[in-house]
């Protein structure tokens, strides 16, 4: 892989484990602030996205944490659907899940180290 393409595909790795992380977040202080029980369910779910974005980030734990997040997203998505909300967002952070799970991290202590030949 050419080093532009590595860079962007690491630009792009930790971008969506950054933002998934940052929406997860939100979540959670949201159900914090909800009504007591009110919403514990979207707090364990929150709560579970966030360690699982921070583990996709971390190469030795990427395939746990972008499973992780695949299944996340699939009851995220199945909940909304359910009470008759299309969050299609959750596809489009599935699909770079899926990308990312696929092709690896893109990024080790020799990835920007320019090479000589």
């Amino acid at each position: 892989m050419n080093q532009s393409l590595r860079r962007s595909f690491v630009g792009f790795h930790l971008t969506l484990a950054s933002v998934v992380f940052v929406q997860s977040v939100l979540a959670v202080f949201k159900a914090l602030l909800a009504k007591p029980d009110a919403n514990w369910h979207l707090f364990i779910l929150a709560s579970v996205e966030a360690v699982a974005a921070i583990l996709f980030i971390i190469p030795v734990t990427l395939r746990v944490g972008g499973i992780a997040l695949c299944l996340v997203f699939f009851v995220a998505f199945t909940v909304h659907a359910i009470i008759g909300e299309l969050e299609l967002g959750l596809l489009v952070y599935s699909a770079g899940t899926v990308l990312i799970l696929f092709h690896g991290a893109g990024y080790n202590h020799l990835a920007f180290r320019h090479r000589s030949t």
